[in-house]
């Protein structure tokens, strides 16, 4: 019986390690994202593992997502411009085929193996997420501030997909 419970032990815990080893290479779709928004853009930011709906393969692909805040008085379409140009000068490129919104200030670059959609949002809209609580909490504002956020959902880097 005790032979038994051992290795009962043994196989649960190579599952959660291997949860944990899958949980950890989600996030590190994130790194580069990460340090991005943390250290050029000087946000307040958390990382979180997540699974996305990949409109390239048509499934569900694990991955993760970065909330991000700061808080500005710079006019959003100002923000934003130089948000993306900020972007591009730390060697995040354009994705193939993006699919994306740039109308609606969100657009899908590429960096490392990862690629991932920066989608800006001001304080008049709220995905009422724990994260964003979060680091919306931690940003100090100034008299005369407000907060906006960035929401970045990374993938694994993949081909476009065919059209039609």
């Amino acid at each position: 019986k005790t032979l038994l419970f051992v290795l009962a032990l043994i196989a649960v815990g190579s599952v959660v390690l291997e949860a944990q080893d899958s949980i950890t290479a989600q996030v590190d779709l994130c790194l580069d994202a990460e340090h991005f928004i943390k250290n050029v853009a000087g946000m307040v930011s958390l990382t979180e593992p997540d699974t996305i709906n990949d409109w390239r393969t048509q499934s569900i692909t694990p991955g993760c997502r970065v909330t991000a805040s700061a808080a500005t008085k710079q006019l959003s379409r100002n923000l934003v411009r130089d948000f993306f140009d900020l972007l591009r000068s730390d060697s995040w490129i354009r994705t193939p085929d993006p699919r994306d919104a740039p109308n609606e200030a969100s657009l899908r670059f590429r960096k490392s193996q990862a690629d991932c959609l920066f989608s800006f949002y001001d304080s008049s809209v709220s995905l009422n997420t724990d994260a964003e609580l979060t680091v919306s909490d931690a940003v100090f504002k100034t008299v005369g501030q407000k907060l906006y956020y960035f929401l970045v959902l990374c993938t694994p880097a993949a081909p476009a997909a065919p059209r039609g």
